[in-house]
């Protein structure tokens, strides 16, 4: 299993969503020809949408898979953020296009034609959409927890196929009941309540990529790893021999950083301090996938403090 998750990397992954994106539009538009539902084709903009947000993201985790550089020391892992804001946004776009024809519809029903056709359409469609979705939440939890580049953006477009999936639910509900009942009005409503939902995703991926967009501080199962880590080199019958403090980490992307002190008895050589230092650095990098350790070497009892100049007047 784990070997096939590998294999799907997040590039073959957001390629197989632009295809998915591409046969969904063609059923989903066919759905709306036949029967007219309003319903449908908000289904089938919301699937536009689709396509645009994996181009996108194939887009940026090209360049987030790019190696650092002098301008970019730190790799461009934090362009998959990027992807979400923009998905969120093209989400947000098609709520209003969709929440502006159902208003129309709402004051001039009118009836539905082949809705047999058209509801199998829709169910092939989201089929579809769903098994892609879950293939890419498997694969993205695997990806992110060895720091592969790209995750986020391949998370971000899983919870979007299946916010398309939750919407071709409802709409199939609602084209349903309007062939059972007659109430044409339920068509436009549906299309209005598809319309919402769609808001509430667009906004909390806007909210997840401003928030990846800034450092944050491992989790704290990561923060107890390290911890962990760190307490093996301690040796408890001698505590002041060696100590580690200063502890701080943050997340770029998904590149994972920690930063701390290491103080040492002022009588040690260079040389064994730094093959001490690799040791540490080694055990942190192979423990946490994706860290990058940066141990700073102090002789015990000195301490180094970092003030921040007061603005200037």
């Amino acid at each position: 299993m784990n070997r096939t998750l590998a294999w799907l990397t997040p590039r073959r992954l957001l390629v197989g969503s632009v295809l998915a994106a591409l046969a969904t539009i063609g059923l989903k538009t066919l759905a709306w020809y036949v029967t007219g539902s309003v319903g449908l084709l908000s289904d089938a903009l919301e699937s536009l949408v689709n396509l645009a947000s994996a181009v996108f993201a194939l887009a940026m985790v090209t360049i987030a898979q790019r190696p650092a550089d002098d301008d970019h020391p730190y790799g461009h892992t934090k362009a998959e953020y990027f992807s979400s804001g923009f998905e969120g946004v093209l989400i947000l776009g098609a709520a209003l296009a969709i929440g502006w024809a159902a208003l129309e519809r709402l004051f001039a029903p009118q009836p539905l034609d082949a809705p047999g056709l058209g509801l199998s359409l829709s169910v092939l469609s989201a089929l579809l959409n769903g098994g892609l979705a879950q293939v890419m939440h498997w694969a993205s939890r695997h990806h992110r927890e060895r720091g592969v580049a790209g995750s986020e953006a391949v998370e971000a477009d899983a919870r979007h196929l299946m916010t398309d999936v939750y919407t071709t639910a409802g709409v199939l509900v609602g084209v349903g009941l309007v062939y059972l009942t007659g109430w044409l009005w339920l068509d436009p409503l549906v299309a209005l309540l598809v319309a919402a939902n769609i808001v509430r995703e667009g906004v909390h991926l806007m909210k997840r990529a401003s928030d990846g967009l800034m450092d944050h501080a491992l989790d704290p199962e990561l923060q107890q790893r390290i911890d962990e880590v760190l307490a093996r080199f301690v040796d408890p019958q001698r505590p002041d021999l060696l100590r580690f403090d200063h502890l701080i980490t943050r997340r770029a992307g998904q590149r994972r950083f920690v930063d701390l002190h290491m103080h040492l008895p002022a009588s040690w050589s260079l040389g064994r301090a730094a093959l001490l230092r690799a040791d540490v650095e080694q055990a942190l990098m192979s423990e946490v996938p994706g860290l990058r350790a940066t141990i700073q070497l102090l002789p015990d009892g000195v301490e180094v403090q970092f003030h921040e100049e007061a603005p200037r007047s």
